[in-house]
C-alpha cells in the first residue's frame, strides 16, 4: 500500500498493510528542520516526508486569520497590526461598525527564527459584553465567491503536492467551542452557558453557524479529511454532563455537515478527557487525537483503545514534550515498538506523538522513533 491508501483505509474502518506512522509536523518542527523562519505546512511537511519516510497528514491552516478579519466589507471596516514591543508580538485587530467599534489584542513571545504558527495569548477578546456581540451578528459579514474558491483551490493544490506520500487534513474554522472561545473569554462563557443561558445560546448559535457554513465548502473540496479544534473544551475544564448540554449540540450541528459529505473528521484535543470518553463518540466524528498520556493529559492508549474499541479511530499518542527530547535514541525505539504494539490491535489506529514535534526535538530520536514504530507496524 502506498502511503495514502493506508490512511485512507483506516479512516474507512479497514485494516491496511501496516500502520500508519505519521507524526504531527507543523511549523515549529519544519523550522528547526529546515532552519528557516518561514515554512509551509504543506509544501516543507512534504519536503520533509521525503527525507523522513513517513505516512503524511497535512495540517495546513487554509484560513488562519477568517475570512470576516482578512479585510474590509460593508459597514465591516478591518485594521490589521503586528509589532514587537519589548521582546513580545503584538497582534491588534480592530473592527469598525456602523454601530460599534471591536477590537482584540493578542500576545506572544518574540522568536526571530519563527512566525507563523505561533500560538498567541489574547489580552484583549473581540466579545466583551452582549453589545459587542450584537454588532458582530448584526454586521459580521457573508462570504464572497473569492473566499469559497481560495478553499477549494486550497485543496486542488494539496491533492497534487501530497500524491501518494500522504493525505491532506487541513484545519477548517475550528470547533464552534474553540471558535467562541477565540473572541470570547472562556470563563466567561463557562458561566454564561449557567447564567445567561439564553445570550450563550444566542452566540453559540451564531459560532455554529459560521463553522457549519464553512464545513459546507470543505465537505465540496478535494481535501481528504478535516481537522477540528476541540482542546478548548477539555477534561479538565468540563465534565461528560456539562458537555453534553452546553457543548455538543452545536458541535454536532457543525460536524453532521461533513458526515453527511461522507468527509471524514479528525477531532483534537491534546489535553485531557477521559472524563469526556462517554460523549466524544456522539459527537459523530471519524478520529479523535492525540490521546495525550499524564502530565500533558489524562489518557492511556490501552484503555481508550479498550474504551472506544471500533467506535472511534485513535490517533497518537507518543510523548514528544519531554521523553522524545530527552530519551536516547535506543530508549526512543524500544518505546516507539511498544506503543505500536498496543494502539494496532484490532485496527483503528494511527501512530503519531500526543503532539505536534517541538523545537530542539533531535533529529536521531525522531528517526528511531519512526524506525521503531514501523517496526512493529505490520498486520
Amino acid at each position: 500500500m502506498t502511503s495514502r491508501e493506508r490512511i485512507l483505509c483506516v479512516l474507512e474502518g479497514g485494516i491496511p498493510d501496516k500502520v500508519p506512522v505519521s507524526p504531527f509536523i507543523q511549523e515549529e518542527y519544519l523550522s528547526y528542520y529546515f532552519n528557516k523562519k518561514n515554512t509551509d505546512r504543506l509544501h516543507d511537511a512534504v519536503a520533509l516526508r521525503k527525507e523522513l519516510d513517513f505516512d503524511l497528514v497535512t495540517r495546513q491552516y487554509v484560513n488562519e486569520i477568517p475570512y470576516f478579519l482578512q479585510r474590509n466589507f460593508p459597514n465591516w471596516e478591518v485594521d490589521r497590526k503586528l509589532e514587537v514591543i519589548k521582546g513580545n508580538y503584538i497582534r491588534t485587530v480592530t473592527v469598525k461598525t456602523p454601530g460599534r467599534e471591536l477590537k482584540q489584542v493578542e500576545g506572544a513571545p518574540y522568536n526571530e527564527k519563527v512566525l507563523s504558527g505561533i500560538h498567541f495569548s489574547t489580552m484583549e477578546y473581540l466579545i466583551k459584553n452582549s453589545d459587542d456581540f450584537e454588532a458582530l451578528k448584526k454586521y459580521c459579514p457573508k462570504r464572497e465567491k473569492q473566499d469559497v474558491e481560495h478553499i477549494l483551490e486550497s485543496a486542488r493544490v494539496a491533492k497534487k503536492e501530497i500524491g501518494d506520500l500522504g493525505i491532506s487534513c487541513p484545519w477548517a474554522m475550528g470547533g464552534v467551542y474553540n471558535l467562541a472561545s477565540t473572541y470570547i473569554n472562556v470563563q466567561d462563557m463557562m458561566v454564561d452557558a449557567m447564567m445567561e443561558e439564553a445570550y450563550y445560546g444566542d452566540y453559540m448559535d451564531f459560532f455554529a453557524g459560521l463553522v457549519a457554513s464553512d464545513h459546507e465548502i470543505f465537505a465540496e473540496s478535494e481535501f481528504d479529511c478535516v481537522g477540528i479544534q476541540g482542546n478548548i473544551a477539555n477534561g479538565g475544564m468540563m465534565g461528560a454532563d456539562y458537555f453534553e448540554e452546553h457543548v455538543l449540540p452545536y458541535e454536532r450541528r457543525a460536524i453532521d455537515v461533513l458526515r453527511a459529505a461522507g468527509k471524514p473528521t479528525v477531532y483534537h484535543n491534546c489535553g485531557k478527557a477521559k472524563s469526556l470518553y462517554p460523549v466524544y463518540p456522539k459527537l459523530g466524528i471519524t478520529v479523535w487525537e492525540t490521546v495525550s498520556e499524564a502530565p500533558q493529559g489524562d489518557n492511556v492508549l490501552a484503555e481508550a483503545k479498550e474504551y472506544f474499541g471500533d467506535r472511534l479511530i485513535l490517533f497518537g499518542n507518543f510523548d514528544q514534550v519531554h521523553f522524545l527530547k530527552e530519551a536516547t535514541p535506543d530508549e526512543v525505539e524500544h518505546r516507539a515498538r511498544k506503543l505500536m504494539e498496543t494502539g494496532k490491535k484490532d485496527g483503528h489506529f494511527i501512530f503519531a506523538c500526543s503532539d505536534y514535534l517541538e523545537t530542539g526535538t533531535p533529529l536521531e530520536n525522531v528517526k528511531a522513533l519512526l524506525r521503531g514504530a514501523r517496526a512493529a507496524s505490520e498486520y
